[in-house]
């Protein structure tokens, strides 16, 4: 068969149980479309031999009759997800040279049900940034490009390098991880698929901590089909990880293409921002008309916090990263720079390790929670918090989702936003979602003016994915797809 890195995984799936090719053929396909692309710098490690061996075993298991759900698929792992043996260092100079001797929860269920690792993908540092420009392997390239231009353009972050690597072809589908909309913003600006699953339903263990109370592992995919297989075997019940729920995992492939007639969908009003792009305020009206076109209800509601959650969570996240990231001192694995004493070397270690927004979030986060602004800042912010949970749980009485854009821009240019607040600013449709808890989902939903992809986004219940999978099908299926223009 040709071209196999354009099959989505259930299309490989397919193909592999009917022997139209090996899984050894399907990897050494993305091996050699990997070699390609080097150009949008998305791998930072990749693992061929280990690959081919994986390969060489899932033909085997195949060939038995005992392939488990993604036997033979070959995927891409977010270099926040430790990996046995394998270069982890959260794209940071602090952790160099670090392999770890144990596999992360969410990878090893990938490995169990027979997936194929191709490599270590490109992130933001330690997961801080909206462009994958914080790299210390240098940014990520966005495959796709504007009408009519060559320029450079993001893949958005912090899983820019899962983002870009699912949209290039370079892999079936990604690890991702999302704190404050790191798994939502990138698919939006790539056309891929993403979903944040509730807090909990998928093991943080072995997962590099950026915000711990934020922090939830999804995939990446290029369909919500593909989505829903991929979160059907990374969510599992972890006793290693003391804040993962133990719950069944429901079949969400079961979920895509039932009706939605009957569904109540919420419009917050809070979400028209000021400034907002008339193409993605055009966007989100046809989204909503296409769903109300299958049968689904809209119901204007009010989430009244809304406005508060970006200034919420750049307390709450970063006064959690300074928590986490104090491990990191050059004494017991990573970088080290000899210093006159131990505490010298801890600064000179920090300083020469952690890149500029980094160390800004670590200056934030230890202001905050320090002794006479713990009150004002953090204890603050998580009040907030709590109400805008409480905003959504008035909401579930009235809707059974909530529709809102994705992004408040398509793709930009690399070096186009330096002002750290306008960075941030890229995360105000998706933060609410990791301050509540709650599940959400970026699927690709239209073209900008200059031919950039667009997404929309669904927000879910607690442990409402199932509905998300149903509606963002409905979604996907009035939008159509869109592929990246190979152009390396």
């Amino acid at each position: 068969m040709s071209n196999l890195t354009a099959l989505t995984i259930a299309a490989a799936r397919d193909g592999l149980k009917k022997k139209q090719f090996t899984a050894l053929e399907l990897t050494d396909a993305y091996l050699a479309a990997m070699e390609k692309a080097r150009v949008l710098n998305a791998y930072i490690v990749e693992t061929p031999e280990k690959a081919r061996d994986m390969a060489k075993a899932s033909d085997a298991r195949l060939a038995a009759g005992q392939g488990g759900a993604l036997e033979g698929i070959p995927l891409g792992i977010k270099d926040l997800f430790a990996t046995e043996g394998v270069h982890t260092q959260a794209c940071s100079h602090v952790l160099d040279g670090f392999k770890p001797q144990y596999e992360s929860t969410v990878s090893a269920n990938l490995w169990r049900d027979g997936a194929v690792m191709l490599g270590k993908l490109n992130m933001d540092e330690f997961a801080m940034g909206s462009s994958n420009e914080t790299s210390y392997y240098g940014n990520v390239i966005n495959p796709w490009k504007r009408t009519n231009s060559n320029a450079a353009l993001v893949p958005g972050g912090s899983s820019g390098g899962s983002a870009a690597a699912v949209a290039a072809h370079i892999c079936a589908a990604a690890t991702a991880t999302d704190t404050g909309g790191s798994i939502r913003q990138p698919a939006a600006f790539t056309g891929t698929v993403g979903i944040k699953p509730t807090y909990g339903r998928c093991s943080r263990w072995g997962i590099v901590a950026f915000a711990s109370s934020l922090d939830q592992a999804g995939p990446i995919a290029r369909d919500v089909r593909d989505a829903a297989i991929m979160l059907k075997s990374m969510a599992s019940v972890d006793p290693k990880d003391a804040t993962s729920v133990d719950l069944p995992v429901p079949d969400y492939e079961a979920a895509i293409g039932r009706p939605i007639k009957g569904l109540r969908v919420g419009i917050p009003k809070e979400y028209r921002v000021d400034g907002m792009p008339a193409e993605i305020d055009a966007l989100w009206s046809k989204g909503a008309e296409w769903l109300k076109a299958q049968g689904a209800e809209i119901v204007e509601i009010s989430l009244p916090h809304t406005k508060y959650a970006l200034p919420a969570y750049y307390i709450v996240a970063p006064a959690e990263a300074s928590s986490n990231l104090a491990r990191y001192d050059g004494v017991r694995y990573g970088l080290r720079v000899p210093g006159d004493d131990i505490v010298d070397m801890y600064e000179k270690s920090r300083a020469a390790g952690f890149g500029r927004e980094v160390q800004r979030r670590i200056l934030i986060g230890t202001y905050v929670l320090s002794a006479g602004y713990y009150d004002a800042y953090y204890v603050r912010a998580q009040k907030v918090r709590t109400l805008i949970k409480n905003d959504f749980d008035k909401a579930w009485d009235k809707v059974d989702v909530v529709l809102t854009p994705a992004t408040p821009s398509p793709a930009f240019a690399p070096g186009e936003i330096t002002d750290p607040v306008q960075m941030y600013l890229n995360d105000i449709f998706t933060v609410t979602v990791n301050m509540a808890g709650l599940p959400g989902i970026a699927v690709p939903a239209g073209l900008s003016a200059d031919g950039l992809p667009l997404g929309l986004q669904l927000i879910g219940k607690p442990f409402g994915e199932e509905t998300l999978f149903q509606a963002a099908a409905a979604i996907e299926a009035a939008a159509g797809g869109y592929t990246a223009p190979q152009w390396w």
